[in-house]
């Protein structure tokens, strides 16, 4: 019998996770004058030519303190250091909830998308980030997850006195389908790639944060579920200029 992509066979995660944390950057912002100079609130990961990073759109601020010469970025260890690098944003997709930064200079590894398509719900996947971002700091952790379910980003409610703006707007839009996973995932874990932990290719984008309060408002304790936006959504925002 062929073998499922991604199929649950609790593929030995050690090889792959060092290629694939050499791709995992922080994303936040510096500025010079404020204590610490640098903070990040989110993950991200490299793409196509090293220079394009994927994150979640929540994670990039909407606007920075130019006054103060505050610099969107990427944030990555160096030794027992951090070290930012400035980054330009040069797409965003609000409805998917993703965005594009691009970097300058010397490229990073990047990680291989795939046709997120073809995802079947029962197969294993990974993802590895910054959960809770700095609190925890720059220590990227890795956890496995299965592909619970492939459905709508938004449910609509029984009481229509339930929804709140953020699903009135998005039912309004046209709809998609999310990845749901059986595993547990925090704010800094925002923008992590989801990936094939036999081979490191990225089936989508974890989303801690959006999605989770488009379909779980009335829950208020970590349900055990995670989020994240199918790799497809990912292609059609690099195309964009």
């Amino acid at each position: 019998m062929p073998s499922l992509p991604g199929a649950v066979q609790a593929a030995d995660l050690t090889a792959v996770v060092p290629t694939v944390k050499r791709s995992v950057v922080g994303v936040g912002t510096f500025e010079r004058t404020r204590s610490p100079a640098t903070v990040f609130v989110g993950t991200g990961f490299v793409v196509g030519d090293g220079l394009s990073v994927i994150t979640n759109s929540h994670v990039v601020p909407a606007t920075v303190d130019s006054e103060r010469m505050e610099q969107i970025g990427i944030v990555t260890a160096d030794g027992d250091m951090v070290r930012f690098r400035p980054a330009q944003l040069v797409a965003r997709d609000a409805e998917h909830d993703l965005a594009h930064l691009r970097l300058t200079g010397t490229p990073l590894p990047a990680l291989e998308l795939v046709d997120s398509d073809k995802a079947l719900e029962g197969q294993g996947l990974a993802f590895t980030g910054y959960p809770l971002g700095m609190v925890l700091g720059l220590h990227a952790a890795t956890h496995r997850a299965t592909l619970a379910a492939i459905t709508p980003v938004v449910t609509p409610s029984l009481n229509s006195r339930k929804l709140d703006v953020r699903q009135l707007v998005q039912l309004q839009r046209a709809p998609f389908n999310i990845f749901q996973l059986d595993a547990t995932a925090y704010p800094g874990n925002s923008g992590s790639p989801l990936y094939d932990p036999a081979s490191g290719k990225v089936w989508g984008v974890i989303n801690a944060v959006f999605v989770k309060g488009l379909k779980e408002t009335a829950i208020t304790n970590p349900s055990g579920i995670t989020y994240a936006v199918p790799g497809n959504y990912v292609r059609e925002l690099l195309q964009q200029k």
